[in-house]
């Protein structure tokens, strides 16, 4: 047998060049590194990276605090806005927490608006690291924007209109979460993140400088997934997994801890993880479905009662 064939499947950078340059090559393209894989990576993706750097490093700074500075800006707001302190998160149907601490920034919402009976106001440490609010409100719409464009080629993949996402997601409960995961100097039984999927409809993950991110791929190996430096990782969630009758896969993913050479280092990264509208009904698109794919879920339910559902699976509601 060939080496070609004895190699294990590569997820293949996509360059965000094609979306302006050649929409249905690019959209073909990424749709089948999702279809194929539930993940894509996409190179030269245009978001400026002294930006994404200077979000990262506030929050490092913030990370940094004492833990009672830090415990301040605990919401009892279902994890979803301000600070979730090391040792809370665990995955679903696991026992043994996740090893890291991360803040969330959710859609600022104008007065009045509907959905603001359930999602909650921001919270900014201003006090402690002056730049915060600007440098990382900026790139939660950095990335919301991004995604909206990924969004797109998804669309035209499935047969559907380019825009049918747009009036989606518009006013989606979306979280940026800055992710620490504190140096690792022991063996145990708990990881950075147990295996989990995604409950949302897409992630953006922009960082880690650190190794760890694994993918679950469909013969039962993990994946390592180790993109070129300034890369965009994006993933489907379990969200639009519903909605295409799994023909786009939430598939499993984890971050496992450090070499041994490498567990005196902490790890950061900024997954951005875009949500439907609340009242928005997942139900599973007709042309997702056929004979020889039956409707797996033929009862539709809005996006925030699956939210809250997945939030209580996971601890953080």
């Amino acid at each position: 047998m060939s080496q070609a064939h004895t190699l294990p499947p590569r997820i293949a950078p996509v360059s965000f060049e094609g979306f302006s340059r050649d929409f249905p090559h690019f959209s073909d393209t990424l749709g089948a590194s999702f279809e194929r894989f539930g993940f894509a990576v996409i190179s030269n993706h245009g978001v400026p990276q002294a930006r994404i750097d200077a979000a990262l490093a506030a929050a490092k700074r913030f990370f940094a605090l004492p833990e009672a500075q830090k415990l301040k800006y605990k919401l009892p707001v279902g994890g979803q806005r301000g600070y979730t302190p090391f040792g809370v998160e665990t995955a679903k149907g696991e026992v043994n927490y996740d090893l890291k601490e991360f803040w969330h920034v959710g859609r600022d919402l104008p007065p009045g608006h509907p959905y603001r009976s359930h999602m909650a106001d921001n919270v900014w440490p201003d006090a402690e690291v002056a730049e915060f609010h600007e440098t990382v409100g900026w790139l939660y719409g950095a990335l919301d924007q991004m995604g909206l464009k990924v969004l797109e080629a998804i669309a035209v993949y499935l047969g559907l209109d380019r825009h049918f996402f747009d009036s989606t997601v518009d006013f989606g409960n979306s979280i940026l979460r800055l992710l620490h995961y504190p140096p690792v100097p022991f063996d145990g039984p708990h990881i950075r993140a147990a295996a989990h999927e995604d409950i949302n409809v897409i992630t953006l993950l922009l960082g880690a400088e650190e190794a760890g991110l694994e993918v679950l791929d469909r013969d039962g190996q993990w994946l390592a997934i180790n993109p070129p430096p300034g890369a965009l990782v994006c993933n489907i969630g379990d969200m639009l997994q519903r909605l295409t009758n799994n023909r786009l896969p939430s598939t499993t993913h984890r971050v496992v801890n450090p070499a041994p050479e490498r567990r005196g280092f902490a790890r950061y990264s900024t997954p951005f993880f875009l949500h439907f509208n609340s009242d928005y009904l997942i139900k599973t698109l007709p042309n997702c479905v056929d004979p020889s794919h039956p409707d797996r879920y033929p009862t539709p339910l809005t996006a925030d009662d699956y939210l809250q559902e997945r939030l209580r699976e996971i601890k953080l509601a």
